[in-house]
């Protein structure tokens, strides 16, 4: 919740005054419950979900960096609630856990995809696989001299935060009119 990629990306949604919820996943700071590997964390996503939409009654964008990109697409796409979703840094194999989007093909929601060139956890190659699995509408940026978390490598020092989040912003105003 509190991640340089996270807060990032609120700044992108909150810059056109859209309302933001971060949340932390059960086991994470002071949460409670017990990791449950992506399952029960989809429960977590769903809860928040209605959370938004009794507080706000707004369409929703949803936004999720590395293991939450992958549990929160896992459990929005088909929600007919969320209008967009964006994955930052979106795993394919992370300290031990592989991850998989065979649930692609049905997300016909648009989508943003936004990864480093030099991602360690989602290989281009392999990204792009994911990426073509996924129906239109769809987006995908890499970030030049990034690592997953979006900071510099040693041949392009210096946080590419700022790219991440003009890119969202850039996607924000061409998919959905905002300004």
């Amino acid at each position: 919740m509190h991640n340089k990629v996270v807060y990032h990306a609120m700044k992108a949604f909150s810059f056109f005054g859209l309302p933001v919820l971060r949340f932390n996943f059960r086991s994470v700071g002071l949460s409670e419950g017990v990791h449950d590997e992506g399952y029960g964390e989809q429960e977590d996503v769903q809860a928040a979900l209605n959370w938004v939409e009794k507080n706000f009654h707004l369409p929703i964008l949803f936004a999720g960096f590395s293991f939450g990109s992958n549990v929160g697409l896992r459990a929005c796409c088909g929600d007919p609630r969320v209008q967009g979703l964006i994955g930052l840094g979106v795993p394919v194999h992370a300290e031990g856990r592989d991850y998989t989007y065979g649930f692609l093909p049905e997300c016909t929601a648009p989508k943003l995809f936004i990864s480093g060139l030099q991602d360690q956890y989602g290989p281009r190659a392999v990204m792009e696989a994911v990426f073509q699995r996924a129906p239109e509408p769809k987006r995908l940026v890499w970030i030049a001299g990034a690592d997953h978390f979006f900071q510099g490598t040693t041949d392009s020092p210096g946080a590419k935060l700022n790219l991440m989040q003009e890119e969202i912003r850039s996607w924000l105003r061409s998919e959905f009119g905002l300004s």
